[in-house]
């Protein structure tokens, strides 16, 4: 799986276990909801880890536990 693959799956799961949707957890974290969209239909090619980290903070988890996933361990390459 590459590393976008893995990252808009993780994004998915976080928000179906919150019963949210991105542009909930997005607005929480301080961003735009876009930046996330663009990520998500493969707009963006290369994530920008402040991304994550505000989806993150609208999600009320840490990196670690957004990566703690066993599919961020071998991503293939881009």
């Amino acid at each position: 799986m590459k590393l976008n693959d893995a990252i808009v799956k993780r994004i998915e799961e976080i928000c179906n276990e919150r019963g949210s949707n991105v542009c909930d957890i997005a607005l929480s974290g301080g961003m735009s909801p876009s930046a996330i969209y663009d990520l998500i239909k493969g707009r963006t090619k290369c994530s920008k880890i402040i991304t994550v980290k505000r989806f993150c903070e609208g999600a009320g988890i840490t990196l670690s536990e957004f990566f703690d996933r066993e599919y961020f361990n071998e991503p293939e390459e881009e």
